[in-house]
């Protein structure tokens, strides 16, 4: 949608160009709302608390109005160029010029151009309240939340009215880390457009963003769904929906929202990425493997979902294939302690030892308080015949976690070098631990049956 410093003494031909450039009623009333007053090549100044500003909204404008409404962008950003290059007549005209290109710039996500628009258009006409609006919105997009906050207080204070400069007050406060500031400023926002307003779902999609990083799932959910009631057909709001159920343990409702979300944004990577991740969750590992090869075959550059996928191939014993996604997971992730340490197990399961080995050295020095990497490694270095190195790491192993298998494990690593009293002691440990294991007493009886032999 198009907006522009236009004044509530737009005359009809305006009204009528802009009506069918596609502009809304809505817009037309949100752009006609300010009464200004302004001679050409002055500037406006507050009368009364309130700002009067003659018509600028031309035929050219219109043009451009409509070449929006077309999304042909690229005609309608040479036209405002043009008109830009050829009019040195009226500051506020000349604003309005660049507001609109603005305009145009952040709707293709040229946020750096389009900042310095409005940029622009703020110098040449200070106090129109949108266009510190749009500043506000642009910095919050850049990661500068100081001049977001500033630019939308700025925006408040000439028009303490203004729904659209609220919700952005809110986004600056959210990227602060002022999450209740930030929940009243769209609670603001909301009250001060009508309650059907499609306006107040980009607010409920913001209130849920930062009620769940509050880590309030029950309201974040909640504000979701008042999204979707006011636009279901709000993809956004739909994938997002699904993560907090799948934060919640409602796997099969977030699904249903994901689909929901792929229906409606098929090309979204993102939306199919979390669909896989919680089919893989759900075990549903055949339609976790489609959903994640469909999303290659769509996105080959999307980084995400190896690690899912390839435990998806592991529950299958498709070890080949775990591999190659975990290969592709620490390609994204080289520090990935826990993508190196599953393809370290891969590596063993498949019978590449020596490979396991160096894999699992780099899992240990990635996190060295990884009791299941130590293990993992003490294995692939009995496998090599490294048993010293091993018996090493099956201690440390033992020290991060003291379990029954930690235990055992390094039981078996003494036999292998016949410290059979050590090992004995170590499987009395490991049977008390968990005495269902059978195999513990099953090796305890092979100990001492070893230890009587050697006297």
């Amino acid at each position: 949608m198009l907006s522009c410093p236009v004044t509530s003494q737009c005359n009809r031909q305006c009204t009528r160009a802009m009506q069918k450039a596609g502009a809304d009623a809505g817009l037309i009333q949100s752009l006609t709302r300010k009464n200004v007053d302004v001679k050409d090549g002055s500037e406006p100044s507050p009368k009364a608390g309130r700002l009067h500003v003659s018509c600028v909204c031309s035929t050219p404008v219109a043009e451009v109005a409509a070449l929006v409404h077309d999304k042909n962008f690229d005609a309608a950003e040479d036209k405002i160029r043009t008109l830009l290059h050829d009019d040195a007549g009226s500051a506020t005209n000349q604003a309005l010029l660049h507001f609109v290109l603005g305009t145009i710039l952040r709707r293709e996500d040229h946020f750096d151009e389009a900042l310095d628009e409005f940029t622009e258009s703020s110098r040449l006409l200070p106090s129109f309240p949108e266009t510190h609006s749009q500043l506000s919105y642009l910095f919050y997009r850049t990661d500068n939340a100081e001049d977001a906050l500033a630019e939308a207080r700025t925006a408040l204070s000439i028009d303490p009215a203004n729904a659209e400069a609220y919700r952005y007050l809110g986004l600056a406060l959210y990227a602060g880390g002022h999450y209740d500031a930030a929940l009243h400023a769209f609670d603001e926002s909301r009250q001060r457009e009508p309650a059907s307003s499609l306006a107040n779902a980009d607010v409920y999609l913001d209130m849920g963003i930062t009620h769940r990083d509050q880590g309030d799932l029950r309201r974040a959910a909640i504000a979701y769904r008042h999204a979707l009631s006011l636009r279901p057909d709000f993809w956004e709001a739909h994938s997002n929906l699904g993560v907090v159920l799948h934060d919640q343990g409602k796997l099969d409702e977030a699904i249903a929202e994901y689909r929901a979300a792929k229906r409606l944004k098929p090309e979204e990577a993102s939306v199919r990425n979390n669909l896989g991740n919680t089919l893989c969750d759900k075990e549903e590992f055949d339609s976790a493997i489609a959903e994640f090869k469909d999303l290659y075959r769509q996105s080959p550059e999307w980084e995400g979902g190896h690690n899912c996928l390839a435990r998806a191939y592991m529950s299958k014993r498709d070890y080949p294939s775990a591999i190659r996604e975990l290969q592709a997971a620490i390609a994204a992730n080289p520090a990935g302690a826990a993508e190196h340490r599953v393809l370290g197990q891969a590596l063993l399961l498949s019978g590449r030892d020596k490979e396991a080995v160096d894999v699992l050295r780099d899992a240990v020095a990635l996190n060295p308080e990884s009791s299941l990497a130590h293990h993992y490694l003490g294995t692939a270095l009995v496998n090599t015949q490294q048993l010293a190195e091993a018996e090493k790491e099956f201690r440390e192993a033992l020290r991060l976690e003291p379990s029954a298998q930690n235990h055992y494990s390094l039981a078996a690593c003494l036999m292998a070098v016949n410290q059979f009293e050590e090992a004995l002691g170590e499987l009395e440990i490991a049977s008390r631990m968990d005495p269902s294991q059978n195999l513990y007493r099953a090796r305890m009886q092979e100990v001492v049956r070893l230890i009587t032999s050697s006297k």
